[in-house]
């Protein structure tokens, strides 16, 4: 880990934001997560990393840490497709009750600190509930409704998103501040960009979620209010698993048409992130470090930019 940056710790630009990272199965979501908390912590932040993703296991491993904490859906009472509170934003879009806390609430088993000044808390996995349960809807809804205040001056939270965008479309993207997309060299991933882009646009311009479903004009009204209050500002691209110059000018390319976005970087192939998943180690990568930085700086500038 490098030294912090004093001078970095003040107020820094993403101070109080909620930053998703999104991605098709295998786009290298997680691994972007890992190396951007890395590097926030690096510059004075404190780091909320929320694993968001209800079937991949192991991002604990990849920030070195050999147990997983205690999954919030216990903390907030399990899912009620077992007879627990925590319902589908799908079918009850209504607020997660005391979602809001900071760590000192927590007890100590649901998140674990990394080096640094990173914490890593998570959702939930799939598999803990047995055979079945097919719906990973209420710890969408821990997603989308979670705030940690930590340091008011240096607090920011990541989440590391569920593969493909289903959980976008369960009110997720409105909850964040900016959404991230990973982008490895396949079409089915330049298509998600231009999806998710899309999606953020509607949202911005008031277009509101589908509610014809939902079984009363309470419930109606929750989902509608969700959208209203979107804190989503923008979308930003990260390549994945580029192999040369050639290649990155490519997807670039293809970005821009397909979904009007610039990335912000690229991270190269790299046979210590693959070897590091494989074998469970944490993933390190110093020699994308100067990416990472170019990617974190591309992401304070856009806060920095954007309208007020």
């Amino acid at each position: 880990m490098e030294p912090r940056n004093p001078q970095s710790s003040n107020n820094p630009p993403l101070s109080q934001n909620r930053i998703g990272v999104l991605g098709k199965g295998g786009a290298g979501k997680s691994t972007v997560t890992v190396l951007l908390a890395r590097e926030f912590a690096a510059r004075g932040y404190e780091v909320c990393v929320l694993d968001a993703d209800s079937t991949n296991a192991g991002l604990h491993l990849a920030f070195g840490i050999p147990e997983p904490p205690t999954p919030l859906i216990q903390y907030f009472g399990d899912m009620a497709f077992t007879g627990g509170a925590v319902t589908c934003p799908v079918d009850d879009p209504t607020p997660l009750p005391e979602a809001e806390l900071s760590l000192a609430q927590l007890p100590t088993p649901y998140f674990k600190r990394v080096d640094g000044g990173t914490y890593l808390l998570t959702g939930g996995k799939l598999g803990d509930h047995g055979p079945g349960l097919s719906c990973d809807g209420p710890i969408a809804k821990i997603a989308r409704d979670l705030r940690i205040n930590g340091d008011r001056s240096r607090a920011l939270t990541l989440v590391d998103l569920k593969a493909g965008i289903e959980d976008s479309a369960r009110g997720v993207l409105p909850s964040l501040d900016w959404a991230i997309v990973v982008v490895d060299p396949t079409t089915a991933a330049v298509q998600m960009a231009a999806t998710v882009s899309q999606m953020v646009q509607e949202i911005q311009k008031g277009t509101p979620p589908a509610t014809g479903h939902l079984d009363t004009t309470e419930l109606a009204e929750a989902a509608r209010k969700i959208y209203r209050e979107a804190r989503i500002k923008g979308v930003l691209a990260v390549l994945n698993r580029v192999s040369d110059p050639t290649m990155e000018t490519y997807l670039a390319g293809k970005i821009s048409e397909k979904a009007g976005l610039i990335p912000i970087g690229a991270l190269k192939e790299d046979l210590e992130i693959r070897d590091a998943w494989l074998h469970g180690l944490p993933v390190l990568a110093p020699q994308a470090r100067a990416m990472v930085r170019g990617i974190v700086n591309g992401l304070e500038e856009a806060e920095r930019n954007r309208p007020r």
